[in-house]
């Protein structure tokens, strides 16, 4: 008797190996990257709690522009760094980023008055300006079209990720230096090493950034021809897969730098980002700050509530990277997500009262802000290649940034004058359907123009 063969794997030729490799071997360091890019963005939400107590002056109006501030530092450096990526690399420029925006997060801790909480974050935008889209303009040089929504969508779920990892953490180090009530006793926390617990939050979330930064240098690989950890074949295979891509992109009129930041649909696409990224970031900097407003609730509750949003926002995101990159579309893939996601955020004032209803509301939004984002940023690669992609990727994000200086203002400035979230919560909703609009009418990402 004779035994029967066992299966055996499938023998992977050498651009998919190549493929594989580059996969697991960058994606889980630039996700790391962004997470504590976004943790070092966005904790000011959390902190600003406890900030306020210590310092009255830091209303709700002064939080909102100091956490908007970041945006225009990080405009003015955008369009830069990702030319800088392009024509030189991005290990040295990541690297150098991750430096400073580590040293000037922790630098937080020591602001007093309204104009230093200003210029810390203005700074701290200026030092992260040029990641994403440079690690967008990086993630072209690694990955063809077939592969790039799933490698998006991998990178992009770093922003749900830190929304679901850092409140716990954060929760941790607030109370210390505040005093509470507990089961009817008076709870006083000291301080530690003299500091405050939204101080250490800023320098605990500032270090990783640093360490990170010595981790690029070392790890990171500009382009695959400079990959040791590859064999021959596999870097031949894949340089050959992706300029034959780049070679099908450039079969028309080969746009410069300036010229396809100039391309209609390029300002457009920037618009239609500015739409979602102001309703982005107000909800994401003040809905701490609305349900303590909206149920009178405990910092503890707090934290373990803003956790919700960000897990169905994970999935969605994967799923749309996923299903994106297997149908070939990428227009309905950014609408539709979108669409939902204005439509539960306009209901959401109405659900006061029903902190569920509430939640599920605010969790759905959550999903539709940023589950388009891996299709949507499969646009501008389809029209463009090289210094034109990265120039237009760039100017994507960083006008589109801006709308993360517009929606806390809003939100903050609606709030001190009204005494109530909700006009500003009906803005961000607004903005949200102008970009689904804009993305439907464009006309880029139909499943018969896909890659």
């Amino acid at each position: 008797m004779t035994n029967s063969a066992l299966p055996t794997a499938p023998v992977l030729s050498p651009l998919d190996r190549a493929r594989k490799k580059a996969y697991w071997r960058l994606l889980p360091l630039l996700f790391l990257c962004y997470v504590i890019a976004y943790v070092d963005r966005a904790n000011v939400s959390l902190a600003k709690l406890t900030m306020a107590k210590d310092m009255p002056a830091f209303t709700d109006d002064v939080i909102g522009f100091g956490a908007g501030i970041f945006f225009l530092g990080y405009f003015l450096l955008e369009i830069p760094g990702s030319l800088i990526v392009e024509k030189w690399g991005a290990r040295r420029w990541i690297c150098r980023i991750m430096l400073t925006w580590g040293v000037m997060a922790a630098c937080t801790a020591a602001v007093s008055t309204p104009n230093q909480f200003y210029l810390v974050r203005f700074l701290l935008g200026l030092a992260e300006a040029g990641f994403f889209p440079g690690v967008i303009v990086y993630l072209t040089h690694w990955f063809t079209g077939r592969d790039r929504s799933r490698a998006l969508a991998m990178f992009m779920i770093a922003t749900p990720s830190a929304q679901i990892l850092s409140p716990k953490i954060t929760n941790l180090m607030l109370p210390i230096g505040t005093t509470e009530v507990v089961n009817g006793v008076t709870v006083q926390h000291p301080l530690v090493f003299g500091l405050s617990g939204w101080q250490l939050t800023y320098i605990a979330w500032g270090v990783p950034a640093v360490v990170l930064g010595v981790i690029v240098w070392f790890m990171l690989t500009d382009r695959p021809a400079q990959a040791k950890w590859l064999k021959a074949d596999e870097r031949d295979a894949l340089e050959a897969e992706l300029e034959s891509e780049r070679q099908k992109r450039a079969a028309g009129k080969r746009l410069t730098a300036f010229e396809a930041m100039r391309h209609p649909k390029v300002l457009l696409l920037a618009l239609a980002y500015f739409g979602c990224t102001t309703a982005n970031y107000g909800v994401e900097f003040f809905l701490p700050s609305i349900l303590q407003n909206w149920y009178n609730l405990k910092l503890n509750s707090i934290t373990w509530l803003v956790i919700l949003p960000p897990i169905l926002a994970l999935f969605a995101q994967l799923f749309v990277g996923w299903n994106s990159d297997r149908t070939k579309e990428r227009r309905f893939h950014a609408v539709v997500p979108i669409i939902i996601g204005a439509t539960a955020l306009a209901i959401a004032p109405l659900t006061q009262g029903n902190l569920p209803l509430t939640i599920g509301c605010f969790v759905i939004a959550a999903a539709g802000i940023k589950a388009y984002q891996p299709a949507f940023w499969a646009l501008p690669s389809m029209f463009l290649t090289s210094a034109a992609a990265a120039g237009s990727i760039g100017l994507i994000n960083s006008v589109g940034n801006l709308g993360g200086f517009l929606g806390p203002r809003v939100l903050g400035y609606v709030k001190t004058n009204t005494g109530s979230f909700a006009g500003g919560v009906y803005c961000l909703a607004g903005a949200m359907m102008v970009t689904a609009t804009i993305i439907f009418f464009l006309g880029l990402g139909r499943k018969e123009q896909a890659e």
